[in-house]
This record gives C-alpha cells, sequence and structure tokens, in this order.
C-alpha cells in the first residue's frame, strides 16, 4: 500500500522566520499562526515577493484584483471576466522598482492596501471584519471606465495557511487562502452595472508573502460556493517549492478545513478539454468556460499564464471519510511559469 505523505499541522503562534531569514517550521495551519516579520526577510531585496489577491465571483461574471510589489517591479491589476458574453478584459499597470514602499501589510487579519496612478486606484480596506475593495481605472475597456466597489464578509473561521520553503536559503513562500467570503457590491462598466447578491457571490483571497527563486512554474486550482445549501470550497496546489512537510490541498465545508495530500493536474494537449484532479481522497475535472491565457514581458523577465475558468465535477472526500459530490461548481484551474 502506497504510503500518504504526513501533512504537520501548525498549531501554535510561531515567528515565521528565524535570524536567518529561513522558516522556523514548515507546514499547514488552519489560520495565520505563523508571525510575518519583514525585518526578518533575507535572500537579497530583489527576490521579495509580495501580492494581495482577491477573486469575486458572481451570477455570469466574475472581477480580479491585485495590489503586488515584487520589489524591481510593482503591479496593481484589475480583471473583468464575463462567462456569458465569453469575454475578459485585464489591465495591468506597473511601476518601477518599489521596494516594498507599497506597504502592503505584514498580517492577512487586518490593514489596507492602496496604489495609484495616472487614470486608476485600487484600495483594499481590511477592518479585521469585513473587506472592502475599491477600483477605478479609466479606459478600461476601449473608452469606458471600469469603478467597482464589493464588500466582502463572513469569513470562515478556517483557512488554508502554508509556510512552504524553497531548496535555496532565505527563501519561502508563506501564504493564506481564504475561500467562501461573502461578497456584495457593483462593478460599473460605462452604463451597465453588474452586481453580486451574497447569496450567489463568493470571494477568494489569495494572501502572499515571500522570497522566491528565479524560474517558477505552479499549478492552481479554486472554487467557492454551496452544496445541498452548506459553504463549499477548495485550493488545489503543487508544482514550487519543498512540500514534503505539507501541500496547500485543501476542501472547506461549512467554514472547517479538510486536509488533502498530494493532487496530481493532469492538462490535455487540447487547450478547450477538461482538465482533471486526482488524489487519495479528490476525483475532479473541469470544463472549460472561458480561457484567460496570457504572455507577457521584456528581456529576462517573462510570465506565461494558462488560466480556464469552468465548472467542476467530481467527488471528494472529506477527513471523516464521507464523500461529497461536486456538480456544476465555477471556479479556475491556471498553470503559471514564470521567470521573475
Amino acid at each position: 500500500m502506497r504510503r500518504v505523505p504526513v501533512q504537520h499541522e501548525i498549531t501554535k503562534p510561531i515567528p515565521l522566520l528565524d535570524d536567518r531569514g529561513n522558516l522556523t517550521e514548515p507546514g499547514w495551519a488552519r489560520r495565520p499562526l505563523p508571525v510575518y516579520d519583514r525585518s526578518r526577510v533575507k535572500g537579497g531585496p530583489a527576490r521579495r515577493k509580495e501580492w494581495d489577491y482577491y477573486l469575486v465571483m458572481g451570477d455570469g461574471f466574475a472581477l480580479a484584483l491585485t495590489i503586488a510589489d515584487s520589489s524591481y517591479l510593482g503591479v496593481a491589476s484589475i480583471s473583468l471576466l464575463d462567462f456569458q458574453e465569453g469575454w475578459q478584459v485585464t489591465r495591468s499597470p506597473v511601476r518601477l522598482l518599489p521596494m516594498g514602499a507599497t506597504g502592503l501589510p505584514g498580517t492577512s487579519q487586518r490593514g489596507n492596501a492602496a496604489v495609484s496612478g495616472r487614470g486608476y486606484a485600487l484600495l483594499f480596506h481590511n477592518d479585521g471584519q469585513n473587506r472592502t475593495l475599491t477600483a477605478h481605472m479609466e479606459r478600461f475597456r476601449e473608452d469606458q471606465t471600469l469603478d467597482a466597489h464589493v464588500i466582502l464578509t463572513e469569513a470562515p473561521p478556517e483557512s488554508m495557511v502554508i509556510c512552504t520553503p524553497f531548496g535555496k536559503p532565505g527563501h519561502f513562500h508563506y501564504n493564506q487562502k481564504i475561500n467562501g467570503l461573502r461578497a456584495q457590491g457593483t462593478v460599473r462598466l460605462g452604463k451597465q452595472v453588474r452586481r453580486f447578491e451574497p447569496e450567489t457571490a463568493f470571494g477568494t483571497l489569495d494572501w502572499g508573502r515571500g522570497v522566491w527563486t528565479w524560474h517558477n512554474t505552479w499549478y492552481w486550482a479554486s472554487a467557492s460556493g454551496r452544496l445541498d445549501g452548506v459553504p463549499f470550497g477548495f485550493n488545489l496546489g503543487c508544482g514550487f517549492g519543498d512540500t514534503s512537510a505539507a501541500t496547500e490541498n485543501a476542501v472547506f465545508y461549512d467554514g472547517r478545513v479538510h486536509k488533502l495530500s498530494d493532487v496530481a493536474f493532469r492538462l490535455p494537449w487540447d487547450r478547450l478539454a477538461p482538465w482533471t484532479f486526482t488524489g487519495e481522497r479528490c476525483a475532479l475535472s473541469m470544463t472549460t468556460v472561458l480561457d484567460r491565457s496570457a504572455c507577457a514581458g521584456a528581456g529576462p523577465l517573462r510570465s506565461e499564464q494558462h488560466q480556464i475558468f469552468g465548472r467542476f465535477n467530481g467527488t471528494v472526500v472529506l477527513d471523516d471519510g464521507t464523500p461529497l459530490r461536486v456538480r456544476d461548481l465555477m471556479g479556475f484551474a491556471e498553470k503559471v511559469e514564470n521567470r521573475w
């Protein structure tokens, strides 16, 4: 019988890094127990990467917002995706050499993030209870201006927190994924207004801090919704760092984490054919609704993103052995290769 890798759980507050900038305890946690102290970060100032990424999925559309500081490059990104009409627009103004001056919070639990420039502004306000996302961008689609205002509430008591080392001193990935935030608000594009209603709209936070190596490929899949009226979702990921202590694979059910071990991503040659995800307690497939793949870069910097939004079907199994049947749950999966 094949041995299932142990998933080491961090169960008490700890410093994230030691005096040399290495993780004190690789593993996973149900809440952000490891404390991120930026003064302990080593590995070279140009290798530090910090980001707050929110994805809000509504009825037939989605909004994605990012504020990122990758030391030598800052990004403020807004994406609007229309699944019914089959289009997406992404605008990502960049800033050179922010070197941490963006001022992203050292914790995901509260604090604000803001960035602005010519014709755009983003603000993420987190008072410890609710998260308010505000975005503005002129000429977002043709001559139309985009304005968004979304409030995320009812954060579940448990989420997916992962501390992953790289095979290089001072390099690490500290990340929290919160699935199933309830969303309410509007996105205005020109004269058209789309509305997020809390009965059908869910937000996901991808909060990342770390020091990364130059060339990495990651795989990520995520979805949130309701399963027979119960809050449900999952986070699947692999491809980078040393995951021998723990993976970031988890099922979220009624606000609780059910930990998964390794999950294999299988991508077909045909970009529009179903993706599959298989593991000890996971058997899912995703059919394509919208392909959001892109390639960008200049000189040695390059990012190749193959991101698919679609519907998930299959089965996942909870910690107590209860199987759950997933039917047409809207989410996404991606393969991203970066030289950054």
